[in-house]
């Protein structure tokens, strides 16, 4: 498991992946779907739409057979460095 944090003129990008088998094509599409997920619940729906909601969105780009790999997506306006002065 990997956490990145990314800092860019306009967005935070945040990305965790890991090196477990990773996400099918077919997965891919139902993903972020509602109730798509191994019987745990409101799945990864539930998480998009909470923080779509704040401009923030979420995708997959892992390759199958690679790892999952989540890339989070941060508008300026949403984030803070801390010792930026504010």
């Amino acid at each position: 498991m990997d956490l990145d944090i990314l800092t860019l003129a306009i967005v935070l990008v945040i990305i965790y992946c890991n090196d477990g088998v990773g996400i099918t094509g077919e997965d891919k599409k139902k993903l972020f779907q509602k109730w798509f997920s191994n019987h745990t619940g409101p799945g990864l729906f539930l998480s998009k739409e909470t923080i779509s909601n704040t401009g923030i969105k979420i995708r997959e780009i892992g390759e199958p057979g690679k790892g999952a790999r989540f890339e989070i997506t941060v508008p300026k306006s949403m984030w803070l460095m801390a010792g930026n002065g504010a």
